[in-house]
């Protein structure tokens, strides 16, 4: 009997050396492709980070999550069509997600020049953020890098990364995602898809809005 146990002890010794799945995400990393993204997910508290608005100020994400809960959507930038179809299905609910205590805020690396592009564009009500470099996005988990086939079929579309984040980004993006965030940071619920056409039915949020309403 004392073997087995001695046996079993030395099992979870050992067991307890390799790395748990939780230690195999992506957050804080930039991923070798979108497939490999493994970002922060629901009950997972959010990090802070600095992101800049239309006015080139400095504000901080914890900060405006302590003064409201938010739906934090990380986009590709003004230049993805797929960015800008979500972002102007997302103002047909603004109303009700006001109505019911939350605000959004859209995130990407674009700069304050290519945001008021994109909210003029689509009349947008909500708050639109610079994320700088991806610094918050990488916190999340959510940056891959460009491979050069990519990066090369971009340049032949005229796509440049570097001009529209006023020179801050040049080969890397985030996957689009969506997260409900609470007034403490804890992640409500959360989407993510490796598949930059794919993106989530603005109704699917509202409805999960509701689900975790907060004051």
């Amino acid at each position: 009997m004392k073997r087995i146990l001695s046996v079993a002890a030395l099992i979870l010794s050992l067991a307890s050396t390799f790395p748990t799945q939780a230690s195999e995400n992506t957050v804080g990393k930039v991923s070798k492709n979108a497939q490999a993204v493994a970002p922060l997910q629901k009950g997972d508290r959010v990090p802070d980070g600095v992101l800049r608005t239309v006015a080139g100020k400095k504000v901080r994400l914890k900060k405006l999550l302590a003064e409201q809960p938010s739906l934090l959507i990380f986009y590709r930038g003004s230049w993805c069509p797929y960015c800008n179809a979500h972002l102007g299905a997302l103002q047909g609910i603004q109303k009700d997600l006001t109505a019911l205590g939350w605000r959004t805020l859209a995130i990407s690396p674009d700069d304050a020049t290519h945001l008021k592009e994109m909210a003029g564009k689509h009349e947008l009500t909500y708050t639109l953020l610079t994320d700088r470099g991806l610094a918050l996005a990488k916190k999340f988990g959510l940056v891959f890098r460009l491979d050069a086939m990519t990066q090369e079929k971009y340049r032949k579309w005229n796509i440049k990364l570097d001009e529209a984040s006023g020179g801050s980004n040049q080969d890397e993006l985030p996957v689009p995602a969506a997260y409900l965030v609470g007034r403490d940071g804890t992640i409500l619920f959360s989407h993510f898809d490796p598949d930059y056409k794919v993106r989530i039915d603005p109704k699917e949020l509202l409805k999960a809005a509701q689900e975790h309403r907060r004051d």
